[in-house]
C-alpha cells in the first residue's frame, strides 16, 4: 500500500494520520480555488442587471412606496385611520416592530456568535444575513415613531436637555428600546461593513469604469491586503463580535420587556426574556433560508452554499423551535398553576376565543408542528421541505406576535370594556409596504455589494490549506521534531 513519505524519525502514528489524514465533508464543494470564488461572486455584482431583478426590483419598490404612502397618509391624518381601539390600544402597529426586531437576530448571531465559536459554515451565508439583519430592523424602525400619532414629538424618546426640562421616563421599557435597537442597529452596521472591506477592495482592482473604482476605493478604505491589514481587520473584526454578542441576547429580551412589566395577564410572566430570544432566532434563521434558497438557485451558488448549510441551519430551527413549543407548554402551565382565574380565562380565551385561529394555525402548526419535520435528514436534505416550514415560520411567528398582544388585550378585567380589532386597509397596506421595503433593500445589495464573503469563503477551500499542492521535496514535520526539508 502506497504511503505519503516521510521524514526520518516519524514514528507509525504519525506516518499513518499523515497518510490518512481526517475525512471532513467540504464546505465547498467541487474544489474550487480562489480564481473560481472571485469569479463567481463578484461576478453577480459586475454583470448587467437581469430581467428578473428589474422585474422583481420594480414590483417590490412599486409596494414599498404605497407603504410610504400610507405611512403619510396615517401621519396626516392620525392614528384612527388604523383598527386601533379600546381596549386594543396596541395591534399591528407593535406586532409588525416585535416581528421585524426578531427577522434582524440570526444575521448578528451568524456573524458574531458562530465566528466566536469558530463555525467555518458560516462564512457562505454571514454577509446577507448581516445585511437582512440592517434592513430589518429599519423595518421595525418605523413602527415606534409612527405608532405614538404625533411623529414630531418622537424625539422625547432620546435623553436629550431642553428649555421645557422634559426629560423621558427611564423606567418605562419603551425608552430601553430606544437604546437597545439603535445601539444593536448602530454595532451591526459597523460589523457589517467591516467585513465587506477586503471584498470592496476586490472590486475595485476588478473595476472596469472610473465610478465604480472611485466609489470601491473610497469604501475600501486603502485597503492593500498587507499584513498590517490583516492584523487591524482581524482585531476589530474580532472586538466587534464580542460587542455584538451581548446585544443579540439583550435586545429582544429588552423588547419582551414592554410586556413582561406590565401587570396584564399573558404578558407579566419571565419566561418572556429567553422565550423571546429563542423566538428571534428560530424566525431569524427562517427568513435567511428564505431569502438564501431562491438566491442559491437563481446565482447557481450551489458549490457555495451546500446541502450542509441547509441541513446545519434546520438542525438550529428545529433547535430553538423546540424551545419555543417549550415556552408555549410552560405558559399554559404557570397559568394554570398560578390558581389566578385572569390568566386562565386569557389563555382560553386565547386557544377557543375569536381569534382562535390564530394560535391552532399560527403557533401550533406553523411553529411547534411544522419544525418537527427536520427530525429526518430527508426533510432537512430537501430544498422544497426546508422552503415550506421556513414559509411556516416566518407567518407562525407573526402571528405569535399578534396573539400576545391583541390576544391580551381585547378582552381585560372588564367584560363591559371588551373589544375586538379589525384591521383597516392602512394596517394591512403598511405592513405589506415594510414587506416591499425589506425586499427591495435585499435586492440592491444582491445588485451592488458581494452577497457572499469571499474573503471568509476562501479560507475554508482546500487552496487555502498550507499543506495544499506541497512540493516534491517538502516533506511533514517529524513527530515532536522541527520541519525537514531535502
Amino acid at each position: 500500500m502506497e504511503t505519503t513519505p516521510t521524514a526520518p524519525g516519524v514514528n507509525g502514528e504519525a506516518a499513518t494520520s499523515v497518510a490518512r489524514p481526517l475525512a471532513r465533508v467540504p464546505l465547498v464543494l467541487n474544489r474550487r480555488n480562489f480564481s473560481w470564488l472571485t469569479e463567481r461572486i463578484s461576478g453577480v455584482v459586475e454583470n448587467p442587471a437581469p430581467r428578473w431583478w428589474w422585474v422583481a426590483f420594480t414590483i417590490t419598490a412599486s409596494v414599498a412606496t404605497f407603504g410610504l404612502f400610507c405611512l403619510g397618509y396615517q401621519i396626516s391624518t392620525g392614528v384612527g385611520t388604523w383598527g386601533l381601539n379600546h381596549p386594543v390600544g396596541w395591534a399591528w402597529d407593535i406586532t409588525n416592530f416585535v416581528f421585524w426586531i426578531g427577522i434582524g437576530h440570526a444575521g448578528t448571531l451568524i456573524s458574531a456568535i458562530l465566528f466566536l465559536l469558530r463555525q467555518k459554515w458560516r462564512t457562505s451565508i454571514n454577509r446577507s444575513a448581516e445585511a437582512m439583519t440592517l434592513f430589518a430592523v429599519i423595518c421595525a424602525a418605523i413602527f415606534p415613531g409612527v405608532h405614538v400619532g404625533r411623529v414630531w414629538m418622537a424625539w422625547y424618546l432620546a435623553p436629550l436637555p431642553n428649555n421645557y426640562g422634559i426629560w423621558p421616563n427611564f423606567r418605562s421599557p419603551l425608552v430601553w428600546d430606544v437604546f437597545a435597537v439603535s445601539t444593536y442597529f448602530t454595532v451591526s452596521v459597523l460589523f457589517w461593513y467591516t467585513g465587506l472591506i477586503p471584498d470592496l477592495a476586490t472590486l475595485r482592482d476588478r473595476a472596469t469604469s472610473k465610478i465604480k473604482k472611485l466609489l470601491f476605493g473610497i469604501f475600501a478604505c486603502g485597503w492593500r491586503g498587507s499584513n498590517r491589514n490583516w492584523r487591524h481587520y482581524e482585531m476589530a473584526y474580532l472586538l466587534l463580535a464580542g460587542l455584538s454578542t451581548p446585544l443579540v441576547l439583550s435586545v429582544h429580551s429588552v423588547v419582551s420587556f414592554d410586556f413582561a412589566t406590565s401587570i396584564l395577564p399573558t404578558w407579566h410572566t419571565t419566561i418572556f426574556p429567553p422565550y423571546f430570544v429563542a423566538g428571534a432566532i428560530f424566525g431569524g434563521f427562517a427568513m435567511v433560508l428564505t431569502l438564501m434558497l431562491p438566491a442559491r438557485a437563481i446565482f447557481k451558488l450551489h458549490d457555495l452554499i451546500t446541502p450542509q448549510h441547509i441541513d446545519k441551519m434546520a438542525k438550529i430551527i428545529l433547535l430553538t423551535g423546540s424551545f419555543v413549543t417549550y415556552a408555549y407548554m410552560m405558559e399554559f402551565f404557570v397559568a394554570w398553576y398560578s390558581g389566578n382565574s385572569y390568566e386562565k380565562f386569557a389563555f382560553w380565551n386565547r386557544v377557543f376565543g375569536p381569534y382562535w385561529w390564530y394560535w391552532w394555525v399560527g403557533m401550533l402548526f406553523c411553529n411547534m408542528l411544522s419544525p418537527q419535520l427536520f427530525w429526518f435528514r430527508w426533510c432537512r436534505r430537501n430544498v422544497y421541505v426546508v422552503y415550506f416550514v421556513c414559509m411556516c415560520v416566518n407567518a407562525g411567528m407573526w402571528f405569535e406576535r399578534f396573539i400576545i398582544i391583541v390576544g391580551g388585550l381585547h378582552r381585560d378585567f372588564l367584560p363591559s370594556s371588551w373589544g375586538m380589532f379589525y384591521p383597516t386597509w392602512v394596517d394591512i397596506w403598511t405592513y405589506i409596504g415594510t414587506l416591499g421595503i425589506f425586499t427591495s433593500l435585499f435586492l440592491l445589495f444582491v445588485r451592488f455589494l458581494p452577497m457572499i464573503a469571499m474573503s471568509e469563503v476562501k479560507t475554508a477551500v482546500p487552496e487555502a490549506d498550507v499543506h495544499y499542492a506541497l512540493p516534491p521535496e517538502h516533506h511533514p514535520a517529524a513527530a515532536g521534531g522541527k520541519e525537514r526539508t531535502r
